[in-house]
């Protein structure tokens, strides 16, 4: 093929290249660039290399159409992430509707598993009691209408339990007094198991332990003669009966008084001593809550919480201080506790009274041994005066 004949092919592939340097954008730009210094360079050169440059035209045709096709399949940037915005929150909503679909279902299925408990309650405790022998003994609702009989037993179940939980078990806790020729004490002791006599410690090796508290022997040797121990304490009986066998061995503890035997006063288990069958004037509480004794503030004492130091001596002086009570024949203890009822620690309170006490009466007897010598020397003087006056 002539130069000549090669010219109008050399144009037309030069303006098809014009156009697509105005169209494309991207990677291919510079191929097309190159392609287009190729094509200049086959225009001076002649008809030496233009064969070469309609080639590559052809070449970058197919490649740009094959752009385009992927171009139109792949859509536009913005408009795939509102896509994916959109899927989000339709995927949002649908999740958002499917929880409160199964809250709904479970608050319907609560409900009526609490109907059906309801129902059942009310069944079993709203029927009549039953003897021995299996038949039903009547009461007061038996003329009301069925439903109505069995709500108002139901009632009256529940209400008796909690009094049972309020109120103590029996308005006298204790039995009477001892007669003679029995041997009854004339002070009654009334003891806290936790915190006072015992201290509950707790570890991921052992579980729950009890520490003795010094002194308990010494405390129960002292004070059996002069007082009837009893051991009142808030704890269950399954928890606290094995307990007070382990730490009073030779049974000095006379009686001892569970949970069930307490008071329920908002909220605290109180010690209602009017309940224990004794003369209050002769009751002494030893706890270490104020609200054990709330009931009757005077009779009782509020020792510090033991925490399990093994070095502690309060026993030690508890037993001093009650068998002084006890000795001295106190008529009313709750005039010796009165002077003790605000004090932190009554314990420490009483041996700084008992030291002050001892102080003093050691002043006494000194000024009254003073007192004696200088009588005696005044009377030797007399004497001696009046000796030589008879002579």
């Amino acid at each position: 093929m002539s130069a000549v004949s090669m010219y109008p092919m050399c144009v037309l592939a030069s303006r098809g290249l014009l156009r697509l340097r105005k169209g494309v954008r991207g990677p291919l730009a510079p191929a097309v660039l190159e392609l287009g210094r190729a094509l200049s360079a086959d225009k001076s050169a002649g008809g030496e290399r233009s064969a070469t440059g309609v080639l590559a035209q052809a070449i970058l045709q197919e490649r740009l159409q094959k752009q385009q096709k992927s171009q139109e399949q792949t859509p536009p940037v913005g408009e795939g992430s509102c896509d994916q915005k959109k899927n989000d929150q339709h995927e949002d909503t649908k999740q958002k509707e499917n929880t409160a679909y199964a809250k709904k279902v479970v608050l319907r299925l609560a409900g009526i598993m609490g109907l059906g408990g309801a129902v059942g309650v009310v069944y079993i405790f709203g029927s009549n009691s039953v003897d021995e022998h299996g038949n039903k003994i009547p009461d007061e609702f038996d003329n009301d209408v069925p439903v109505i009989q069995q709500l108002k037993r139901a009632f009256k179940y529940f209400k008796d339990y909690r009094q049972m939980i309020i109120e103590p078990t029996s308005p006298k806790l204790l039995p009477d007094p001892l007669k003679e020729p029995y041997y009854q004490p004339p002070y009654t002791l009334v003891l806290e198991l936790t915190d006072v006599l015992l201290h509950p410690e707790w570890s991921l090796a052992t579980g729950w332990r009890f520490k003795k508290r010094p002194g308990i022997d010494y405390l129960f040797q002292q004070l059996a003669p002069l007082y009837e121990i009893v051991i009142f304490t808030s704890e269950t009986g399954m928890t606290a009966y094995p307990l007070i066998d382990s730490i009073d061995p030779q049974g000095f503890v006379m009686y001892r008084l569970f949970r069930d035997a307490t008071r329920y006063v908002e909220g605290h288990h109180v010690k209602d001593v009017s309940c224990l069958n004794r003369d209050t004037s002769k009751v002494i509480v030893v706890d270490c809550k104020r609200e054990a004794f709330s009931l009757q503030p005077f009779n009782g004492m509020a020792l510090r919480k033991w925490d399990g130091n093994s070095e502690d001596r309060t026993l030690y002086d508890l037993a001093a201080f009650l068998k002084t009570i006890a000795v001295s024949g106190v008529e009313d203890v709750r005039s010796v506790l009165e002077n003790y009822a605000h004090e932190e620690d009554p314990i420490e309170a009483f041996k700084k009274r008992q030291a002050q006490l001892a102080l003093e009466e050691e002043q006494r007897l000194t000024e009254l041994s003073q007192h004696k010598k200088q009588g005696l020397s005044f009377g030797s003087i007399a004497g001696r005066f009046w000796s030589r006056k008879q002579q």
